[in-house]
């Protein structure tokens, strides 16, 4: 056999062999059917119940009609806060604290993030990663108005995405951010294991389709890695058909900070970060020492709500309203 014939050989196998390890992770750890709570998760109780205005559509820079729901504030000038949701909900999240804040003096707008909400076009999936990033700026650019100041908001997943999108290429369209218990990486400090239960993550085929995605391989990321545990009385629920219950490869690794989420931290904005002592999910007194570490632009406060009654607990209105009142 001649040198070359050796070489190409060896090459073959250098690309061939981690794509089989790859592959063979992820055939094998699959979704499983019908996953529900069971007594394990978040809890779901404290979900409101308030009136919600009518789903509104803008359309994205692909063509897609995205939908989202528009709180006025009725006076000229007044601050845009764009709020996003967390994993597996909508919009509809913020009935009460939008309603609050348009009370209060600020337009709030909650857009149905690309893959959720009641109709989406494909439920749980993107067309690639950081597309939730493009379809912000967009929302933003058609939104805001000529010099008012935009200042995002986020829960859970959605405040990693507020993270993220401060450190992408987006980042100079907020001047301002407001965390809820946010969501930093599986391995930040903040972390609790599938996020107190809440989350089934199929681990071995994430690590199959990052190495895949390390030699550009693409072409699997469409695949479900992660599947969230909603209790049945959502599900079950009126609105238990606009719960999106498991996330694709790609979506999943746009709705979170970069793998260097020290950075995406480093570039926030001045923001106020707000979470329950009682949070199932994270691990809420890591939060300040962790991100005082890499900024300081940061204004902190824990509660005594749980992870998902941050949201609609009257103390974080007049936080997030002192926050927004401050020079």
């Amino acid at each position: 056999m001649s040198l070359w014939s050796t070489l190409a050989i060896s090459a073959a196998l250098t690309v061939a062999i981690p794509t089989a390890i790859a592959l063979g992770l992820i055939v094998s750890d699959r979704p499983v059917a019908d996953l529900r709570a069971d007594g394990e998760g978040l809890d779901f109780s404290v979900l409101s119940g308030a009136e919600l205005p009518e789903l509104q559509h803008y359309e994205a820079r692909d063509g897609a009609v995205l939908g989202y729901r528009r709180w006025e504030a009725g006076r000229e000038g007044a601050p845009l806060v764009v709020a996003v949701h967390g994993s597996g909900w909508h919009g509809a999240q913020f009935a009460r604290l939008g309603e609050g804040l348009s009370e209060a003096g600020f337009d709030v707008i909650a857009p149905d993030l690309r893959g959720h909400g009641p109709d989406p076009q494909r439920r749980g999936d993107v067309d690639y990663i950081g597309q939730f990033e493009d379809d912000l700026a967009d929302l933003i650019g058609q939104q805001a108005q000529d010099g008012q100041e935009v200042v995002m908001l986020g829960h859970s997943s959605g405040g990693g995405l507020v993270i993220r999108f401060a450190g992408g290429d987006h980042g100079a369209l907020i001047d301002r951010a407001i965390l809820l218990a946010p969501f930093v990486q599986h391995d930040a400090p903040t972390a609790r294991p599938a996020s107190g239960g809440w989350a089934r993550v199929m681990t071995r085929r994430i690590i199959g389709l990052s190495m895949l995605n390390m030699a550009r391989i693409t072409a699997l990321n469409h695949l479900p890695v992660i599947q969230f545990r909603f209790p049945d009385a959502v599900l079950d629920g009126p609105l238990g058909h606009t719960a999106t219950r498991a996330y694709s490869f790609r979506l999943n690794t746009g709705f979170a900070p970069r793998r260097n989420w020290q950075a995406d931290i480093g570039a926030l904005p001045d923001f106020l970060l707000v979470a329950g002592r009682e949070d199932e999910a994270f691990v809420a007194a890591q939060y300040e020492p962790t991100f005082s570490d890499l900024t300081a632009r940061g204004t902190y406060a824990l509660t005594g709500a749980t992870h998902l009654s941050v949201v609609d607990d009257p103390e974080t209105l007049r936080l997030i309203l002192s926050f927004l009142r401050s020079d």
